[in-house]
């Protein structure tokens, strides 16, 4: 028993000395794996941070010339081992070792990378250097080094000499640029076919350059711009060319002939083929890019706005406020993450089982009060996603200035003329609507939530984006102060319109322009002003043998521009001539779309009286800003969700195709930037005076006559303007052809001097509805006045007058 008892006590003793000496043999193996372990999550920064090390020592001692001692020591080594290539050397050193710092989604993504980035720079080097050494005369491997040094140094020599010897130059040349196009693919993980498409698309404008080259060889440079610039606006596309007021071609025209039109980019294509662009289609279809003289304005002329910073924390601490509230109210719902807009945040939430969505829609009021907010929108649910959305307003809310909308890449990849910008979304994705597709847009709003910053971001859009040639407008303003900033723009066909009752007329006038502009579609055979310019464009829309104009000249086909009408409030026009508005206004939201003629309709008073059921059912994408009431917003989105808005430029966008509206921060522009690039188009216009014509109340009595203000061409070019009259002119009288018995009835209410429509019914047989309509004329020309009630109505001329005025038609 004792020597057992020995035994173990003295295996006791052993026994830590045998773990001393176990921990000692294993010390430095656990060491060694313990430093891996930490290093192995950062194998890819040390590679980066050395390969930028070895590019900062590459540029002190190739490009700076100085490293002492290592800075010599490299650049001979460089100079030895590649030649001239290592003044490139340090660069992709760099940019290599910040691509292994970024890093990818996995370990996995870095060895890929740093694979990728070995095998396709090796290529690239190997073809660079291979080339360098075949064309810097092959210098041998007794040369001194600085003749290996400026050329492909010894990879080059291994390369290029062995291929020289057995192919020679051209074959030598050949196999090196495959070897670097594969280096290349390799390099950006990219396919062949990319490349052949990348080369394509940069040699293409060669051909175009080296057509215009010779083609101005051979034109006289004065003339052919003469010819090809009109901007003679809404003036017929086929009406004569000179022989109507142009000085410039009192002489020239019939001494020498046209000069031939100038190349464009539009393809060719014959008359009896030119099939007609799909209406889905015709938008998206830009305007050929002609020899215009007229530049666009700068962007530095519109400002930009400050970045805003986010608190992550005061929001996060909102939507825990949110959650709690709905958890109190017996709401169970799952927070996901917010969106945090310039205007309202949107906490998205998931609904826990058996919650029905009206349970969390009664509890606006609550959440509102919850939240220290005046209202809250709930969007029930969120289109294409499973969730409820619930926007509340910031406390801090960003300003939108129009620079920033027209500087991002959404306004970058526009590329139609009449594509303007609205705002941003709450989601922060600039939005740029197209007015082409809409075709219309009806704005509506309290006073003050915004629509006048709207109207002068969509006119100041076209200004920035589009030129004279592409788009013409024409400005209601019966308000008289938003308007007057853009007047003697040359975009404008006539000045600012202040008078309603010019207002109706110009209406009309567009319902005119809009016909003639159908006729013309008509006569040439094609459906929409896209596939007509174009034809214009390739100069395959010649006029048939013998076709002249009213002066005698041969016709000639031009662009028709797209035509802006902005109207900045509707319900003033609405009080003095509501049937004449509401029927042009019907007239062209129903028709103008395939002729290039949009409105963009403004008011402040959202009712049943100013946006009629006809107005509403042909103008079907709306702009909603804050209003007062959930009748009022009804009346503009035929739903509720406009009264929730916080104003200052928050809206809601329903489109032509959609149900659904988009809540948008609407932009804003300085008043200074207006005018400024206003200044910058009538620079290049500075003999445009606008045509200041007024209507009277009587009809002129002779035909229409041509104004004298020119219409603006760029280097001061001017041509006359359209022979359509006035565009805020008095319709023509009906007299010429309104009712066959209008002259007999005027003469017979001047000689009794009775304006009664009873007498009328009874002298000329006619019925009541017929004898009004003859009054009613007669009014318009000014031979009576206005009714007053059942008495007859006041003969304004004496039969004298009369004689004298029809003596002298």
């Amino acid at each position: 028993m004792a020597t057992k008892a020995r035994s173990k006590t003295t295996s006791a003793k052993k026994s830590p000395a045998k773990g001393r000496a176990r921990q000692t043999k294993k010390g430095p193996a656990a060491s060694r794996k313990a430093v891996g372990s930490v290093l192995a999550g950062h194998q890819a920064d040390l590679w980066g941070v050395g390969a930028i090390l070895a590019g900062l020592l590459s540029v002190v001692a190739v490009w700076l010339g100085s490293g002492g001692f290592v800075g010599e020591v490299i650049d001979d080594g460089l100079a030895l081992g590649v030649g001239l290539l290592r003044a490139v050397v340090p660069v992709a050193l760099i940019v290599l070792g910040i691509l292994l710092i970024r890093g990818g989604e996995s370990d996995d993504d870095d060895l890929e990378r740093l694979a990728r980035a070995a095998v396709g720079g090796l290529l690239v080097l190997v073809a660079l250097t291979g080339l360098l050494h075949v064309a810097r005369d092959r210098p041998g491997i007794d040369s001194p080094i600085s003749e290996i040094g400026a050329a492909g140094g010894v990879l080059g020599m291994a390369i290029g000499g062995p291929l020289h010897a057995v192919a020679a130059v051209a074959g030598s040349v050949l196999v090196l640029l495959a070897l670097g196009v594969v280096g290349v693919i390799v390099l950006t993980g990219s396919s062949a076919r990319n490349i052949v498409t990348l080369l394509g698309r940069v040699l293409q404008p060669i051909p175009v350059l080296f057509t215009r080259a010779i083609r101005s060889l051979f034109s006289d440079p004065t003339g052919a711009d003469e010819a090809a610039i009109d901007l003679r606006g809404p003036r017929g596309p086929f009406d004569q060319d000179a022989s109507d007021g142009d000085p410039h071609d009192d002489h020239d025209e019939a001494a020498e002939p046209p000069p031939a039109p100038k190349a464009k980019r539009t393809p060719r294509a014959k008359k009896a083929d030119a099939a007609p662009v799909a209406e889905a289609e015709q938008q998206a279809l830009t305007l050929a890019e002609g020899d215009s003289l007229w530049k666009l304005p700068p962007s530095n002329l519109l400002a930009r706005s400050r970045a805003q910073q986010i608190d992550r924390v005061d929001v996060a601490a909102r939507g825990k406020v949110l959650q709690a509230t709905l958890d109190q109210f017996g709401v169970a719902t799952t927070a996901l993450e917010p969106i945090v807009g310039p205007t309202v945040t949107r906490y998205v939430l998931e609904l826990g089982e058996g919650v029905k969505v009206s349970k969390l829609e009664s509890l606006r009021k609550d959440i509102a009060y919850a939240m220290a907010s005046p209202d809250v929108r709930i969007l029930a649910p969120i289109p294409g996603r499973r969730a409820i959305g619930v926007e509340v307003p910031n406390s801090d809310r960003q300003v939108i200035a129009l620079g920033d909308i027209l500087a991002s890449k959404e306004a970058r990849r526009a590329s139609h003329p009449l594509e303007v910008a609205i705002g941003r979304d709450i989601n922060g994705r600039n939005m740029m609507i197209n007015l082409a597709t809409m075709p219309h847009v009806l704005i509506a709003g309290a006073t003050g939530a915004g629509k006048s910053s709207c109207l002068n971001s969509i006119i100041t859009s076209i200004l920035m984006r589009s030129t004279p040639e592409q788009v013409r407008m024409i400005l209601v303003d019966p308000k008289r102060v938003e308007m007057g900033q853009y007047d003697k723009a040359p975009h404008l066909l006539t000045a600012p319109v202040t008078d309603p009752r010019q207002a109706a007329n110009a209406l009309a006038w567009a319902v005119r322009e809009m016909e003639r502009r159908y006729d013309l579609l008509h006569k040439v055979g094609f459906r929409d002003i896209t596939g007509y310019n174009n034809a214009v464009d390739a100069g395959t829309l010649e006029p048939g043998l013998g076709e002249v104009g009213e002066s005698g000249e041969p016709l000639k086909y031009r662009r028709l521009p797209f035509m802006l009408i902005v109207v900045d409030e509707l319900a003033d026009l609405m009080m003095v001539a509501a049937r004449d508005v509401e029927d042009s206004i019907a007239r062209i939201a129903q028709m103008a779309r395939a002729v290039g003629i949009h409105l963009v309709i403004a008011t402040q008073r959202p009712s049943v009286n100013v946006i009629t059921g006809v107005i509403k059912a042909n103008i079907p994408a709306r702009l909603a800003f804050a209003v007062s009431s959930l009748t009022d917003s009804r009346v503009i989105l035929d739903q509720p969700g406009a009264e929730r808005l916080v104003g200052r430029g928050d809206l809601l966008i329903l489109g032509p195709a959609s149900s659904t509206p988009h809540r948008v921060q609407g932009c804003w522009v300085e008043e200074t930037e207006v005018r400024a690039i206003v200044q910058y188009w009538k620079d290049q216009a500075p003999e445009f005076t606008a045509n200041d014509a007024v209507a009277t109340e009587a009809a002129p009595e002779g035909p229409a006559t041509t104004s004298s203000a020119p219409v603006p061409a760029p280097g001061g070019i001017t041509s006359t303007p359209p022979s359509l009259g006035s565009i805020t002119d008095a319709p023509p009288s009906p007299a010429d052809g309104g009712d066959e018995l209008f002259v007999q009835a005027m003469e017979l209410v001047v000689q009794t001097q009775l304006g009664s429509t009873s007498m009328l019914q009874r002298k000329l047989r006619v019925g009541f509805a017929r004898a009004g309509r003859i009054m009613d004329l007669l009014e318009e020309v000014g031979v009576v006045g206005p009714s007053t009630g059942s008495k007859a109505r006041d003969v304004l001329i004496t039969p004298e007058e009369l004689a004298s005025r029809t003596g002298e038609a």
